[in-house]
């Protein structure tokens, strides 16, 4: 039994290690100011995720502040079956004052205080003007390009998708979103 244990605990050592280095090796934006980041941003491309398998086009993301200081998030996008999803959450920012690292929690409001089921949300490249963002994670399994309009140049999202391969993310899969002119 001693040695399942000693075995459990260099595992998981092991494992919190190779998480660390892993955000080690990710850098963010130096700043984000947060007034200039609030607003409508329309999802450009994602990788895969579960929790927007229902989404097909018109993706949003709108980032209010509340009460509290911290991020209003509020998903939306149209699906497959013309219904118009929308997933409301909060952001909590983990390092002020650069703003550039977030703890989003989709939990009911009544529980989100709890620091459980949130996920990471880093800002990786922002342009000066604050038109087009890369926003990841250190595990490198969540990936957006969201922007303020519906639709970028092609060069734009090429100069993204480099960014992002360069950080070590892999973007053949990449789900090109879908946008209808507002």
């Amino acid at each position: 039994m001693q040695k399942l244990a000693g075995l459990l605990f260099v595992f998981f050592v092991a494992l919190q290690s190779h998480a660390h280095a892993q955000d080690k090796s990710m850098l963010t934006v130096a700043e984000v100011q947060l007034d200039r980041y609030l607003g409508v941003w329309y999802e450009i491309a994602r990788k895969p995720m579960y929790f927007e398998n229902k989404c097909v086009k018109n993706v949003t993301a709108s980032y209010t502040l509340n009460e509290n200081g911290n991020v209003v998030v509020e998903n939306r996008c149209d699906g497959e079956d013309h219904q118009v999803y929308r997933a409301i959450g909060e952001a909590f920012v983990v390092n002020p004052p650069a703003n550039t690292k977030f703890k989003v929690s989709f939990l009911p409001e009544v529980l989100r205080w709890m620091p459980i089921g949130r996920g990471d949300y880093w800002v990786l490249k922002l342009d000066d003007q604050y038109q087009t963002v890369l926003v990841g994670e250190p595990s490198r399994q969540y990936l957006w390009i969201l922007a303020r309009t519906p639709q970028i140049s092609a060069e734009t999202l090429n100069e993204y998708l480099c960014f992002a391969q360069r950080l070590g993310y892999q973007t053949d899969d990449l789900i090109r979103t879908q946008q209808n002119e507002k």
